[in-house]
């Protein structure tokens, strides 16, 4: 099944001592549940993955969320949030500036998902 766009959803768990902190202590967990219901809730179940992430090198500004194919960063991501994501930016074309890691994107920094880099 090819998907028309990803959603990594970092639950990467570092050790509680840790500065950055890490986004699943930070909720990256509840954050992909809420895209997985949001996304079945608007049929799009198929058509859109949320997929759980290792260390996407951003844990300091998370949950942190990646769309792909087209690169778009997002950072403090709460559950309440994704409704919002899922309207403006995967149905309407839209991403969510008020969530958006410009900085990250453009190939800076580590971003890839998992082998291969992103989806195209």
């Amino acid at each position: 099944m090819r998907f028309r766009c990803h959603v990594f959803v970092c639950e990467n768990r570092r050790p509680a001592a840790d500065e950055r902190g890490s986004c699943a202590a930070k909720g990256g967990e509840a954050v992909r549940q809420a895209f997985k219901e949001e996304l079945a809730r608007r049929g799009l179940k198929g058509e859109v993955r949320a997929n759980a992430a290792g260390c996407l090198d951003a844990c300091g500004h998370g949950p942190t969320v990646v769309v792909y194919p087209e690169g778009v960063w997002y950072g403090r991501v709460r559950p309440e949030d994704v409704a919002e994501i899922v309207e403006r930016h995967l149905v309407g074309g839209q991403p969510v500036e008020r969530l958006r890691l410009r900085h990250l994107e453009g190939g800076q920094g580590r971003g890839s998902p998992g082998p291969g880099g992103p989806l195209s």
